[in-house]
């Protein structure tokens, strides 16, 4: 992980808020914050973890639970279409990622996707002689989980390594190499990998790739049929802003839909459902990665926010993400090379996601000052502030702010308040 307490641009006069408030004015993407229902006070930098309410949802829901549900009762698995709803809101999702609609479903966690890919890769190159998984160190923890019980659930291995050595273990492990899993953009850093290149190199090497998509869904540009990716998971509650613990999707690339198969078989995949075979027959194409019967509720929430993206330009909010993330780390160059802060995250915007993490060994406890004062990151062990840059309802102005915040904060040592130094269950 890199730190940087160095300027890298040369400083010249302060930016100003009324900049940033010029900013907001010429910003094309600035009519997106009215989608959605976002608290008076204080400045959300968070949405790289949960995204917040988009306008709408609440009556998605509302309809679901009082009509569909409340009144309507059984039929609405057809009247409202709740049986094919993994379908129809993966291909919601499916232009987000580049991929096509029929490649992509709604349903079950990350975590559960993740462990479905990974099996079905593996059973895939079952036969090859192929037995090594390559990851990173310092990746996702449920992703490293994943990557340990599959491995010992199939008799495989995995070789984590250092971030900047991926490449080269691909191709050290050459013949042996089964499966590629990374994440395209870091939890904690936000450096975005080289898709392309290194699903590429991937193939090349004879191996599978698999994308976790957590921190780029949303957040930037994903070409997955573009780099030629194999298998792709993600989640809805980040910047897709699907609501706490909504459900995740999955891709799989059409070429590999004949014989796809994961070990968790459930009646959800199965060819004809309501014939009720004792044996398993897989649905065609992407029907073998559902399982059970999908989470209704959480999925209407989902599908309500999803449609907030079909007036969003991608390359525009890329281009927002990266001034705003570039416009905050000039702010900290200019205002608080004093107070010991590193920059986690790379200073080059091309090879960064939506977010910027600071270092500070005293991390937790001004993350805490900060949320006291309505400024809402959060903190990631063991000294990793994290600072979420969500363009479609983010204003410069509220950078600036932000930044503002925690210079006082510094300025005037507020952060070593007691309380704030009290771990909470969740940073």
């Amino acid at each position: 992980m890199a730190s940087e307490t160095d300027s890298a641009h040369p400083l010249t006069r302060p930016f100003t808020r009324a900049e940033a408030l010029s900013l907001d004015a010429a910003d094309p993407l600035r009519a997106m914050r009215d989608r959605f229902d976002l608290p008076s006070e204080g400045v959300y930098l968070d949405g790289n973890s949960l995204g917040p309410l988009p306008r709408g949802v609440v009556e998605a829901v509302n309809q679901t639970l009082t009509h569909e549900w409340g009144t309507r009762l059984i039929r609405s698995w057809n009247e409202a279409e709740w049986f094919t709803s993994s379908h129809r809101v993966g291909s919601m999702v499916a232009p987000l990622i580049g991929a096509a609609g029929h490649e992509v479903v709604v349903c079950d966690s990350l975590s559960v996707n993740l462990f479905k890919c990974m099996s079905a890769a593996l059973r895939m190159q079952a036969g090859s002689g192929r037995r090594v998984i390559v990851s990173e160190i310092g990746n996702f923890p449920s992703d490293a989980y994943i990557n340990q019980g599959v491995a010992a659930t199939f008799g495989t291995s995995v070789v984590d390594v250092d971030p900047k050595d991926v490449e080269a273990a691909i191709a050290d492990v050459g013949a042996d190499l089964a499966v590629v899993q990374l994440t395209h953009v870091h939890y904690k850093t936000g450096n975005v990998y080289d898709m392309a290149g290194i699903t590429e190199l991937t193939h090349r090497n004879g191996g599978l790739s698999m994308w976790d998509l957590a921190h780029s869904a949303g957040a930037l540009p994903v070409a997955l049929n573009e780099c030629n990716v194999d298998f792709a998971a993600g989640c809805g509650y980040k910047y897709l802003n699907g609501g706490p613990g909504a459900p995740g999707f999955v891709f799989v690339a059409e070429r590999h839909h004949a014989g796809l198969s994961q070990p968790i078989s459930g009646w959800y995949g199965h060819a004809n459902p309501f014939a009720f075979d004792h044996g398993f027959s897989p649905a065609p194409g992407m029907g073998p990665m559902l399982v059970g019967t999908p989470p209704i509720i959480s999925i209407v929430a989902l599908e309500a926010a999803l449609k907030v993206w079909a007036e969003v330009d991608m390359n525009e909010l890329r281009k927002k993400s990266i001034a705003m993330g570039d416009l905050f780390l000039r702010l900290v160059d200019e205002r608080l090379q004093a107070y010991g802060f590193g920059v986690a995250s790379p200073r080059d915007s091309s090879k960064r996601g939506s977010q910027v993490s600071l270092t500070h060994p005293e991390g937790y406890s001004i993350m805490q000052a900060l949320i006291a004062r309505g400024i809402i990151g959060d903190f990631r062990a063991p000294e990793i502030l994290r600072f979420g840059f969500t363009p479609l309802y983010l204003s410069y102005a509220e950078v600036w702010d932000a930044v503002d915040v925690l210079v006082d904060i510094m300025t005037t040592s507020a952060w070593d308040a007691p309380e704030f130094r009290v771990r909470n269950a969740v940073t």
